[in-house]
């Protein structure tokens, strides 16, 4: 989880299940609004986005269900752990977004939060939730690519 991603970006936490729950349409990159301890927490990897999903809400996007663990150095700044967090996207994005989810019946998942610089970023993906039959599906091609890959390694 505290690795480096693919394009150099350090990697805060990750929905791991975000794409075998959903299919995922499109994605994009938004600034989120934190507290100083907020950040401080994230960097020694107390947050989870396992169930969080982005709403719009009077015209602005909210990170919803993100939880930040307290950071116990900052004991009486600490905010809220479960409190909505506000993305920072430009206005037509947000538009076009909520019209997407109200019509089609997307969500808005969050697949990653890394460090860009010094900024945190999170990764949103317009999602369309999968079947039972097409996981089990995915389940099945990983199984069989898992085992070609052993019959390769056996072969060298």
């Amino acid at each position: 989880m505290g690795d480096k991603g693919q394009q150099g970006h350090k990697v805060l936490c990750a929905n791991r299940t975000a794409r075998f729950d959903y299919e995922i349409l499109e994605t994009l990159e938004a600034g989120i609004v934190l507290a100083g301890p907020e950040v401080k927490s994230l960097r020694n990897g107390g947050g989870s986005i396992k169930d969080s999903y982005a709403q719009v809400k009077d015209g602005e996007m909210f990170l919803v269900n993100f939880r930040i663990s307290p950071y116990v150095q900052a004991s009486i700044h600490n905010q809220d752990p479960m409190r909505p967090r506000k993305l920072l996207l430009h206005r037509r994005e947000i538009s076009r977004l909520s019209v997407k989810v109200k019509e089609k019946g997307l969500t808005l998942v969050p697949l990653s939060l890394y460090l860009k610089g010094n900024r945190v970023k999170v990764e949103l993906g317009l999602a369309k939730g999968k079947r039972s039959h097409s996981k089990k599906e995915a389940i099945k091609e990983r199984d069989i690519r898992r085992e070609m890959d052993r019959e390769v390694k056996s072969w060298r």
